[in-house]
């Protein structure tokens, strides 16, 4: 004789515990994650299985209740439990709750197994979206610290937290990074520039800064000599500079000038490379030829006019004093080179040497250096460095009064 509604109602309650029971022992016996776990995430995996259970009996009760699924199933078990048991594990877990069930009933009435049915549908779905909404607040709440973490290297105010948000992010970069530039495109594609950086062996933190987009780039895979290097007999793939990584994201950004700073030893220093890299990218239009991407470093002097403090003590630093250091021979050869108009004849003229001694010094003063003062951009960044080198030293005619 078939059971009534309200019947087999009062059943299912009797032998839930009994149901929940015989759940919990055929989790350990068939799910090998599940004996893994420890004693806590245990307890709270066998929570949720007891709450299907009572919620089926819920829902058979009345079936207009399948939008509270979701809370009743998962609401008794804490939030971490999201992040250690993983989609698939839960649908393992519905599946061996249904197979108990469905196993209790075998001789109950064809409605009660059909509602079995069609309550595993509704909590496939209820589990779906419960993981769908925890990884978009995972994407929100990433987003979130990923903008935190590039406005502070961009504002410089690193504090001892920026590792950790580093951490956090999940950044795969090991040593030197460099800090790009750009505008912002209309249709801003992160997930290509992400896969660009992937496909690269590099990784990117992106931040959008009004109509800038900015991109702190690390190489994803270890220098050679680090503790991470791969070990002996691997074979390593060919590692980028940071310029062809740089060309290679240019789609990625908007109109305009592109500028990337120079390579700092981590991300805790990108700061350095993101102040050299805005500086550059705002006088980059002073450069009518400037290339895309073009190097912070070879704006120093458009930088250095624009009262970029970092810009003058570089060019300082790496042209006048090393000349300066090196040979007086060579620094008065630059100044006269540079002053004639890049005339080796003049420059001899003015020396009473050879102009294959021109030749030879002005070899030596690009060996010194790494600018080459026989080209035109060049020759400004080499004039701007000894302008502002020369503003530096003592007045003489001060020191004799």
């Amino acid at each position: 004789m078939a059971r009534t509604k309200e019947q087999t109602l009062a059943w299912l309650r009797t032998v839930s515990g009994e149901l929940s029971t015989a759940t919990i022992k055929r989790l350990d016996e068939t799910l090998p994650w599940y004996g893994d776990m420890p004693p806590g995430r245990r307890s709270a995996v066998g929570l949720v299985a007891q709450a299907g259970i009572k919620s089926f009996i819920t829902w058979y009760d009345d079936p207009t209740t399948t939008t509270w699924i979701a809370s009743d199933v998962f609401g008794s078990a804490p939030r971490e439990l999201l992040r250690s048991v993983s989609l698939q594990q839960t649908l393992q877990l519905i599946r061996v709750v249904v197979e108990v069930v469905e196993q209790r009933i075998s001789n109950g009435d064809q409605s009660l197994r059909e509602a079995i049915l069609l309550y595993s549908r509704e909590i496939a779905f209820a589990s779906a979206d419960v993981y769908a909404r925890a990884a978009e607040a995972r994407g929100l709440w990433d987003a979130r610290l990923e903008a935190l973490v590039v406005d502070s290297i961009l504002s410089r105010e690193g504090d001892d937290e920026l590792p950790s948000r580093i951490a956090a992010l999940g950044w795969h970069g090991h040593g030197a990074v460099s800090v790009l530039v750009g505008t912002t495109p209309r249709m801003l594609d992160v997930d290509q520039l992400r896969r660009t950086a992937r496909h690269l062996a590099a990784d990117v933190l992106i931040g959008v800064q009004g109509g800038r987009l900015v991109l702190v780039i690390g190489r994803s895979q270890p220098a050679i000599g680090s503790a991470d290097e791969p070990a002996a007999g691997a074979v390593a793939e060919p590692v980028l500079s940071f310029m062809q990584i740089a060309n290679a994201l240019e789609p990625g950004f908007g109109p305009g000038h592109l500028v990337l700073g120079h390579e700092v030893p981590s991300l805790v220093d990108a700061s350095r490379s993101a102040k050299a890299a805005l500086a550059g990218f705002a006088v980059a239009r002073s450069w009518r030829n400037a290339p895309r991407p073009v190097l912070a470093d070879d704006l120093l002097p458009e930088r250095a006019l624009a009262g970029d403090p970092l810009a003058r003590s570089t060019l300082v630093n790496r042209v006048y004093r090393p000349l300066q250091d090196q040979s007086p021979e060579l620094m008065a050869t630059l100044w006269c080179y540079l002053d004639n108009g890049r005339s080796l004849e003049g420059t001899a003229r003015e020396l009473f040497v050879h102009p294959n001694t021109v030749r030879y010094r002005l070899k030596r003063v690009s060996q010194v250096i790494g600018w080459d003062a026989t080209g035109a951009r060049e020759a400004l960044i080499l004039q701007s460095a000894l302008i502002l080198g020369s503003m530096n030293e003592p007045d003489p005619l001060a020191r004799k009064r």
